[in-house]
């Protein structure tokens, strides 16, 4: 399966409503919503429920959202935080009592990373702030609903993921079944229906975020994570509540790129870009060694900033001004060398001035949101909440269990989220002039586990030959990586706007099953 994502893709283009995701059934769940005369808002959430049902390796209503929303009237990106927060009962002290630390951490799929889930609550929100109150929730998630109940011909790259889980299905806990076909993972072509998940979306629509965080959900939760070792409680789930974040954003050659603030990890991608603005990227050939050498060192100062520093500003001190200022890039930017890699990269000082989907959607009127829908990792725990149709997600192994970390495990407390395609086709179509689809086709580095010391991956599609000069660079075992592993890099989806024109053209990547529909 190494060539699957070889074959060209153009980019699409439209005029009155754009939707651009990682499944086309989903893509098309949220076009209806815009020509039903919904905006960008009730469409994102058309598309994110209907994500729950033709992609739960990703996503769903056991995981976190965070959205920006750009609103056409006021021209203000605003932001809302949907992230879960752990519960009340854990704490380092429960994993120490349990035989774990900081360097002898449990499988990530242990119960006790289960943080409340906040994507419920969040898809409320978000039709009740930015909707357009043309269409309620039963119509927005009428979509997704048919999709579960009716079954959907599962996509290829979805197939693979779900057979990857099996096991972790069958095994995560006694409902594992409402996630598989027979007994076992969907495959490609099949058609798979999931009617908890469809009870689970009217109960939703009927009843709010109480349908979810309160009553017979919220039992099933309690109940599953409880018997299988983890801690939660139903004040755990009443009593969560989403944020609404100023977004955090810097100015890269002159367009404004925004993200949401701590906890989650956006904060990497703008100090990277700020750090890259200082290097002249377009007298550069694309993806040369020089290029790339330029990107990672880039992204490892950031990344030993914001793994030392980004938490829950509940909790802790965030430096987010002093780490956006462009004086601390420059600065920071002194560490790069243009012939060879940085040996040992700590954080800087900045001045203390006091596997995920992502989708995006612009409506006819010039909204725009941006959304993230994540389980962290795949089917996250792969515990099945009893008659839900939902996975648990596990965001809760973000944490660090040593008590003296900025991201300390602490009941309440909210755990990170990390970026890392963001500044690369950023640059593609700033730098290099690339479409959107371009700038998502073209291959990716990544640093594994984004940190500054992690070893560089490389997209298949980079030569070997920037690869043996990345590593005579001083760049750490620099790894070429092909095929089904692709999905390290992440995926991404970009619909751009002619300021003049109006015109909207978009691309989606083609590492997942989605693509671009407009109207």
């Amino acid at each position: 399966m190494d060539g699957i994502w070889n074959s060209r893709r153009s980019p699409v283009y439209a005029k009155n409503g754009m939707v651009a995701c990682s499944q086309p059934l989903a893509a098309e769940a949220g076009l209806g919503i815009l020509k039903r005369s919904g905006n960008a808002a009730d469409a994102a959430i058309a598309v994110a429920a209907a994500l729950n049902v033709t992609q739960p390796t990703s996503t769903g209503l056991g995981g976190d959202a965070f959205l920006l929303y750009y609103d056409a009237q006021t021209k203000q990106v605003k932001g809302l935080n949907g992230s879960g927060r752990c519960p009340s009962g854990v704490s380092i002290s429960t994993f120490e009592d349990r035989g774990f630390s900081e360097q002898n951490r449990p499988p990530s799929v242990n119960p006790l990373f289960i943080t409340v889930p906040g994507a419920a609550a969040t898809w409320v929100d978000t039709i009740e702030l930015f909707g357009s109150g043309n269409l309620t929730m039963a119509q927005i998630l009428e979509p997704a609903i048919a999709l579960a109940e009716d079954g959907y011909p599962v996509g290829q790259v979805t197939a693979y993921y779900w057979q990857r889980s099996e096991q972790l299905l069958r095994n995560a806990s006694p409902n594992g079944g409402e996630m598989l076909l027979n007994g076992i993972a969907p495959k490609e072509g099949e058609i798979m229906r999931m009617p908890y998940l469809a009870e689970t979306f009217r109960t939703l629509a009927a009843n709010g975020k109480a349908g979810y965080y309160e009553g017979r959900i919220a039992q099933a939760i309690v109940d599953v994570v409880n018997e299988l070792g983890g801690v939660m409680t139903l004040a755990d789930l009443s009593s969560h509540f989403n944020t609404q974040d100023v977004p955090i954003s810097v100015s890269y050659r002159g367009v404004d790129v925004y993200e949401m603030p701590p906890s989650g990890q956006g904060i990497t991608a703008l100090l990277a870009l700020n750090i890259l603005e200082g290097f002249f990227l377009n007298g550069l050939t694309h993806n040369s060694a020089q290029h790339l050498h330029l990107v990672i060192e880039s992204l490892r100062i950031a990344f030993a900033d914001t793994r030392f520093y980004v938490a829950d500003p509940e909790f802790v001190s965030v430096p987010v001004d002093g780490m956006l200022s462009k004086t601390y890039a420059d600065q920071r930017r002194g560490l790069i060398s243009p012939e060879s890699a940085a040996v040992n990269i700590d954080h800087g000082f900045p001045p203390n001035v006091s596997n995920t989907v992502y989708f995006c959607v612009v409506d006819g009127q010039g909204n725009a949101a941006s959304f993230i829908n994540s389980n962290y990792q795949g089917f996250g725990t792969g515990i099945v909440p009893q008659g839900c149709g939902f996975t648990l997600h596990n965001r809760g192994d973000n944490f660090s269990l040593d008590r003296t970390h900025a991201n300390s495990l602490q009941p309440g407390k909210r755990p990170y989220m990390q970026p890392q395609g963001h500044l690369q086709v950023i640059s593609n179509m700033i730098d290099f002039g690339m479409n959107p689809q371009q700038a998502l086709d073209a291959p990716r580095v990544c640093i594994d586990g984004g940190t500054a010391a992690g070893q560089i991956l490389l997209e298949d599609g980079i030569t070997e030959e920037v690869r043996q000069e990345l590593e005579r660079m001083g760049h750490a075992s620099p790894t070429i990586i092909t095929g089904w592993s692709r999905s390290d890099f992440g995926t991404g989806q970009i619909i751009k706007r002619d300021p003049l024109s109006g015109v909207l053209v978009a691309g989606s990547d083609a590492r997942n099953d989605g693509h671009a529909v407009g109207y």
